[in-house]
């Protein structure tokens, strides 16, 4: 009996220190939306596999986040783990302590230096975010409208135009949905869309950084040309529709085309009763290297002044996995998992989108690694320029022109 009792005493007491030992870690998020996914996918999958870590997502609303955030961080309360924006609001979490060098994490590896560049030091010596998921553009169609019209999907810049043209001859549809009275769609599904095709994408965004080229080089100026050419193709009043215009225009059957992100997927998959498909933006000539912009969007960090280092490094490795990357990438089918793990997507429309990858070289939008810290902002600017080309209200040449001084004049190597 008094064996009995001591044998029990002792497993009462290994359980204790067990559960003394479990580490629960937080997670700091704007992605409010993602709470579900979190909760019945990502991290029952982790604690799975990761038995005494514990982890709780607790998103904050978007629009209040960095605020939220840096709030919590300032006063000691903030989790564990920190949902990363890209470029230069993590950076500055970074510059000020509040995030800690992942340098020393093996997993960073299994990540391209382009997935990386969102969460690095200016010099790339340091990573201080886990990349998690891009966003990468192109055109989106409807397939019905183009096997009705008899249009091949287009590879090459003349056979888009010449495809917008005979859409636009039998005048059953609208060839592209995208407006100009909200501006940004202008520059992301216009400008940033084509343009690494011109600038030959990381090759001239970085020359662009290190002022070896300049926004009035023929290779920056050249997207401008094709977005001036544009407008016949938007349809009436064009001038004053909004984002939401544009993706009702779509989505309701009333255009073939139109100048995407990836984030569209799961929406346009839940309104559009009509097959769609993909393509990239289209090179200048046959044969030409082509460009796309995955653009990096989101990552997650560890907080410096964490309680639980250990565990927030397992987390991390975790993500940078091949398991986490299937789960999240087809859970939210057009945002892809950076990791360079083989993920095998569900989503048809998805897979075309990331199958680009093997195909084409990838970089970012131009404007947004250190180039949009000055005033005027870069990225703002480039808005109002890319309407501006579309309208025809400026040249190609001025705006471009307008471009190079605004960041000149205070960023010094373009001075």
């Amino acid at each position: 009996m008094k064996r009995k009792l001591m044998m029990l005493a002792s497993s009462a007491l290994v359980a204790t220190s067990a559960y003394a030992e479990d580490v629960t870690l937080t997670i700091e998020s704007w992605r409010n939306d993602d709470l579900t996914l979190w909760q019945e996918k990502i991290i029952p999958a982790f604690e799975a596999e990761h038995p005494g870590i514990k982890v709780k997502f607790t998103p904050s609303s978007p629009p209040e986040y960095n605020a939220v955030l840096n709030s919590k961080l300032d006063a000691g309360s903030a989790g564990d783990l920190i949902t990363c924006r890209p470029f230069d609001a993590s950076l500055a979490l970074y510059e000020a302590g509040h995030l800690a060098s992942l340098n020393d994490l093996d997993a960073m590896s299994s990540f391209s230096d382009v997935a990386k560049s969102a969460w690095q030091t200016d010099d790339g010596a340091t990573s201080f975010c886990v990349p998690m998921a891009s966003v990468i553009h192109g055109f989106i169609y409807n397939k019905d409208a183009f096997e009705e019209l008899g249009i091949a999907v287009p590879t090459t810049e003349d056979e888009f135009f010449a495809a917008l043209d005979k859409i636009n001859e039998d005048g059953s549809y609208i060839p592209m949905a995208m407006g100009t009275n909200d501006q940004w769609e202008a520059a992301t599904m216009g400008y940033n869309n084509i343009g690494p095709n011109y600038w030959k994408g990381e090759e001239g965004r970085l020359a662009l950084i290190n002022g070896e080229q300049k926004l009035t080089d023929a290779q920056w100026v050249a997207p401008y040309e094709t977005l001036a050419k544009w407008a016949p193709y938007l349809g009436a009043g064009y001038e004053a529709q909004t984002y939401p215009d544009s993706q009702n225009l779509f989505t309701l059957g009333r255009a073939a085309i139109y100048p995407a992100g990836s984030w569209e997927i799961s929406g346009f998959n839940a309104l559009a009763e009509f097959e769609m498909g993909a393509f990239k933006p289209p090179v200048q000539a046959a044969g030409d290297t082509c460009y796309i912009s995955d653009h990096t969007d989101i990552g997650i960090g560890m907080n410096a002044k964490t309680a639980h280092p250990e565990a927030a490094k397992t987390f991390l490795g975790w993500v940078a996995s091949a398991e986490f990357a299937s789960i999240f990438g087809n859970a939210l089918p057009g945002f892809f998992p950076l990791s360079n793990a083989p993920v095998e997507l569900e989503d048809p429309l998805a897979r075309e989108f990331v199958g680009w990858r093997n195909e084409c070289e990838s970089t970012i939008r131009s404007t947004y690694q250190i180039l949009s810290r000055g005033t005027p902002n870069l990225e703002n600017d480039t808005w109002g320029a890319s309407v501006a080309a579309i309208k025809g209200t400026e040249s190609p040449e001025a705006v471009s022109q307008k471009l190079q001084d605004g960041l000149a004049s205070w960023y010094a190597p373009q001075k």
